[in-house]
């Protein structure tokens, strides 16, 4: 049995771990090897505290933290800033459960969709987000390459064609 509720105090460690290994995974996502940084997640969560995002975490029946995900409100519109769940507890409903509760927060606010940022590559976030009916491109972020930057990927996108 898993149980959702809001984050608490007590589990800034278990949730600074799931940040530095989710940030690991989305780096690979673009074929780049990063180390687990403790102390960057570390900052992450605190950010997310201090803007005061409502943070949901998912805990097993041992109370072991699992998931969590990081809901951002800005003017009324909710965004899932970040949803995580560990690999070995994924295809078992957590994330939805996880997601149900940004949903419910956007519709706290009046609104029926939460946004969501994803990398083009994370397949399994946006096969996720289909089957929960997500599926309006809403925008796409362009930006030049950073200095030292190696696009490897292409990704299309009507007519137009980007580098990623």
């Amino acid at each position: 049995m898993t149980n959702i509720r809001i984050f608490e105090d007590k589990d800034k460690a278990d949730i600074t771990q799931l940040i530095a290994t989710f940030r690991v995974e989305l780096a690979s996502l673009k074929d780049i090897k990063n180390e687990t940084d403790i102390a960057n997640a570390k900052e992450e969560l605190q950010d997310y505290i201090n803007c005061k995002y409502p943070i949901f975490v998912a805990e097993n029946k041992d109370k072991l933290i699992i998931g969590y995900i990081v809901c951002k409100v800005e003017s009324e519109v909710v965004w899932a800033e970040s949803l995580y769940v560990l690999p070995e507890h994924r295809r078992t409903g957590i994330a939805s459960l996880l997601f149900n509760e940004a949903e419910k927060l956007a519709q706290k606010y009046g609104n029926d969709t939460v946004y969501n940022w994803v990398h083009p590559n994370n397949r399994r976030m946006i096969k996720f987000l289909e089957e929960k009916g997500y599926d309006v491109l809403n925008l796409i972020e362009i930006r030049k390459s950073r200095k030292g930057e190696t696009n490897s990927k292409k990704i299309k996108v009507d007519d137009h064609e980007f580098k990623y």
